[in-house]
C-alpha cells in the first residue's frame, strides 16, 4: 500500500489496540441495545481517534485520510459494525472543515474531536432517498433565525448525535439551487425529537434513527458556510470521500470474511477430512482471496489519488460500486462454506453477511453509481 507511510503504520497499533479493547468485547450487548456506549466517543477522543484528519488548530489530529482509512480497517478487523465513527470523522467533520466559517469550525470541531459532541448528517427522508434535489424538509429564514420543518430517516448516529447537519430547502421553489445545509445542535432544542432506533437486518448495534424537526429554530449563523443555496454543491463535493470511506470498510470486511472462513474450513471436518481439503472449498476461497486482492489494489489506487486531491466523482463511484458488490458476493460464498452454522448469529460470518447487504445501498445505491459512471462514457 503506497499510501502507508511510517507515521500511518505506527498509528495502526493505537487504532488496533483501541478497537480490540473497546469495540470487540461489546458487540452482543450493543446489538441488543441498538447503540454503542455514549462514553465510547469520549474514550476515543481522549486517545486522539476522533477528527483524525482535521487540522490541529481546530482540535483535530492533523493527519490525512490515510489515518481515517487505517481506523476503519481496524474497526472492521475487530468485527465491529456498530460505532458510527466513519460518519463522525470521515464525513461530518469534513463538511464543517471544508465549508464552515472560522467561527463555525472553532465552535464545533474541538467538541467533535473530544467526543463531547457526536455528529450526524441528515439527508435521507421517508419519501426521498437517492434524489436529494427532491427533499421536502424546509429551513426558512425568519429574521435572525432559520425555522426547520421536516423528517429524516436512516440517520447513522441518530440516537446519540448532539450535532446534526440537516439538508433542507431554504428556497422550496428551487430544486438543487434551493438546498442548503443547516447545523442543528440538539441539546435543549425545542421542536427537535428523535424517533425510534430502526430495526435493521444487520448492523444491529448502530443507532440508525428517525429524526423529526417541528418548527425547530436555529440561529442564522448555523447555515453552513453562511450562503444559502450551496448545499447541493457541498453534498456533491463531499460524496466522493463518503464513498471512499464505504469502500475502505467493504474491503476490510471482505478480507475478514475470507480469513474467518479459511480458519473454519481448516478446523472443521467432513467425511473424514478438513473441509479445506475439498477442491470446491479451495476453489471458492482461491476466488474470494483474489477478489480481496484485486479490490484492495483498486482501493489503494483510489486512496492514493484522494490523498493527492485527484479522486473524482466517477472514480469514487467506481470504487464504491466495485468493492461493495464484491463484498456481497464474497460474504455469501464464505457463509456457504460454514453450512448451517453460517446462519447462526453466534458465528461472525453471519454478522459479516448481514452487514454486507446495506453497503450496496447507503452512500448511493449501486444503480446510482452506474448512472454516475455512465455519464462520463
Amino acid at each position: 500500500m503506497t499510501w502507508l507511510d511510517e507515521d500511518v503504520t505506527a498509528f495502526r497499533e493505537l487504532a488496533r489496540s483501541f478497537c480490540e479493547k473497546e469495540l470487540a468485547p461489546h458487540q452482543e450487548r450493543w446489538a441488543h441495545e441498538k447503540q454503542v456506549d455514549r462514553e465510547l466517543w469520549n474514550k476515543a477522543g481522549d486517545v486522539g481517534l476522533l477528527c483524525l484528519s482535521i487540522p490541529e488548530q481546530f482540535g483535530g489530529g492533523g493527519g490525512t485520510f490515510a489515518h481515517e482509512a487505517v481506523l476503519l480497517q481496524e474497526q472492521a478487523r475487530a468485527g465491529d459494525d456498530a460505532w458510527g465513527v466513519a460518519v463522525h470523522n470521515g464525513i461530518v467533520a469534513h463538511y464543517i472543515n471544508a465549508y464552515g466559517t472560522t467561527e463555525q469550525k472553532q465552535r464545533w470541531l474541538p467538541k467533535m474531536a473530544s467526543g463531547e459532541l457526536v455528529a450526524a448528517i441528515a439527508m435521507t427522508e421517508p419519501g426521498t432517498g437517492s434524489d436529494l434535489q427532491g427533499i421536502k424538509t424546509k429551513a426558512i429564514r425568519t429574521g435572525d433565525n432559520y425555522v426547520i420543518d421536516g423528517a429524516k430517516t436512516f440517520i447513522t448516529n441518530g440516537a446519540q448525535a448532539g450535532l446534526i447537519i440537516v439538508a433542507a430547502k431554504t428556497n422550496p421553489e428551487e430544486k438543487a439551487a434551493g438546498v442548503s445545509l443547516v447545523v442543528v445542535e440538539t441539546e435543549g432544542t425545542e421542536g427537535f425529537r428523535r424517533g425510534r432506533v430502526l430495526d435493521k437486518v444487520g448492523m444491529k448495534g448502530q443507532d440508525t434513527a428517525e429524526l423529526f424537526f417541528d418548527n425547530v429554530t436555529v440561529p442564522a449563523e448555523n447555515l453552513l458556510g453562511g450562503v444559502e443555496g450551496q448545499g447541493f454543491i457541498q453534498l456533491m463535493q463531499q460524496l466522493p470521500q463518503e464513498r471512499l470511506v464505504i469502500a475502505v470498510s467493504a474491503v476490510a470486511a471482505m478480507d475478514l470474511a475470507v480469513q474467518l472462513t479459511i480458519q473454519y474450513t481448516k478446523e472443521r471436518t467432513a467425511f473424514g477430512r478438513p473441509l479445506f481439503g475439498f477442491q470446491n472449498t479451495k476453489f471458492v476461497l482461491a476466488e474470494a482471496a483474489t477478489e480481496v486482492a484485486v479490490s484492495q489494489a483498486f482501493l489503494d489506487q483510489c486512496i492514493t489519488r484522494h490523498l493527492k486531491g485527484e479522486l473524482d466523482v466517477t472514480g469514487a463511484a467506481m470504487v464504491k460500486m466495485w468493492t461493495t458488490e464484491r463484498l456481497g458476493k464474497v460474504a455469501d460464498n464464505c457463509l456457504q462454506l460454514f453450512g448451517g452454522y453460517g446462519y447462526m448469529n453466534e458465528y461472525p460470518i453471519a454478522k459479516a453477511w448481514t452487514s454486507a447487504r446495506v453497503q450496496r445501498i447507503f452512500g448511493g445505491t449501486t444503480e446510482i453509481m452506474k448512472e454516475i459512471i455512465a455519464r462520463t462514457l
